[in-house]
């Protein structure tokens, strides 16, 4: 039987990149994933490399009774939600004294409201059955980048917010991590210039970029039973990296 046989998983950001690694790992975990994304030709794309049970989810995560719905239909469908896993992020990068409200405000509500939302209403069905496991994707930025104001402070309000739904939830036998990757490689990071990218790849002492894998596996590992007893933790999944 597989480790998350029978369980649950909603993943944010799922049609492309690390949230579709961390669906096609949670399903061949054996868990049915609640995959959402704005794209839904993106989700489509998930399902169809997908080995287990993806259910495409497109909505926009900023819509905060969509996102609380779904909760709600999970549990409706199956007694429980048993993993949230809010991954959705953009990044609109400008040095600060060029930085938009709009730049700000678009940020902040995909990469740290959304967040929120997530977790909000996860901790409301989990608290109550005492079980079940949130891990919210920071990033390596949340202590601070170069024209990443918005970003950072959104990602670090991640961490925040994980810190204390563990100490909110842990009596109620629910865990609360954050992982924060590196420089991994995905379509975000490939449309960078050339010169930036080599940059990055300097900073890593294991000598190569991240995958979507080596986030999702440890997702997985955090959802599992082996993990029962790990909680309040900012995970990094970087090779070394540090900014």
């Amino acid at each position: 039987m597989s480790s998350l046989s029978g369980r649950t998983a909603i993943v944010t950001g799922a049609g492309r990149g690390i949230g579709r690694g961390i669906a096609h790992r949670l399903a061949v975990e054996g868990a049915h994933v609640y995959a959402v994304d704005l794209s839904e030709e993106a989700l489509k794309e998930t399902v169809s490399g997908a080995h287990g049970r993806i259910d495409l989810v497109s909505m926009d995560v900023t819509r905060r009774a969509d996102l609380e719905g779904l909760v709600d239909r999970v549990v409706a469908d199956h007694g429980e939600l048993s993993l949230a896993v809010s991954n959705a992020g953009i990044n609109q990068d400008a040095l600060l004294h060029k930085m938009t409200d709009d730049q700000w405000d678009r940020v902040i509500e995909v990469n740290l409201t959304a967040v929120f939302t997530l977790t909000r209403a996860a901790a409301r069905v989990m608290r109550l059955r005492e079980k079940g496991r949130i891990v919210n994707i920071s990033s390596a930025s949340w202590l601070g980048n170069f024209g990443q104001g918005n970003y950072a402070a959104a990602k670090a309000g991640v961490v925040g917010l994980t810190l204390t739904a563990s100490r909110e939830l842990a009596k109620f036998q629910v865990t609360a991590n954050a992982i924060c990757p590196g420089f991994i490689d995905t379509d975000m990071t490939r449309g960078i210039p050339e010169h930036v990218h080599a940059a990055q790849l300097a900073k890593i002492p294991l000598g190569r970029a991240g995958s979507a894998a080596d986030v999702a596996a440890l997702v997985a590992f955090l959802a599992s039973d082996d993990a029962s007893y790990i909680t309040g933790e900012v995970i990094n999944v970087g090779g070394g990296y540090r900014l």
